[in-house]
């Protein structure tokens, strides 16, 4: 028995409507319309973005996202300069979107 694929719902900038459809080849394939292909950098903000929502079930703003960022992984890492060169779209947004999260408020 071979079951359909799901078909995922979108919004008009391309979030995904139900979290619980995400899947890794998902983010990739999503990604990979934006010309990024997701490192483990990448999905190292991408977990973090998924834990977090999970925690307070909002999507962080990029001021959130680079103070909780460098909380857990230091300086380095927790800051906007590092968050553009992987996300330059927009670290809270283009993130966001690939973790199958809501765009996150205040973003436009």
């Amino acid at each position: 028995m071979t079951s359909e694929p799901i078909a995922l719902e979108i919004d008009k900038e391309g979030y995904l409507l139900h979290r619980e459809h995400w899947t890794r080849a998902w983010a990739e394939n999503t990604a990979s319309e934006d010309n990024c292909e997701l490192t483990e950098a990448h999905w190292e903000v991408i977990h973090f973005l998924q834990e977090y929502f999970d925690l307070y079930e909002i999507a962080p703003a990029i001021r959130i996202l680079t103070k909780q960022m460098g909380k857990r992984f230091g300086k380095e890492k927790g800051n906007s300069k590092y968050l553009y060169e992987l996300f330059p779209k927009g670290p809270a947004k283009q993130a966001c979107k690939y973790a199958g999260l809501p765009k996150p408020t205040g973003c436009v």
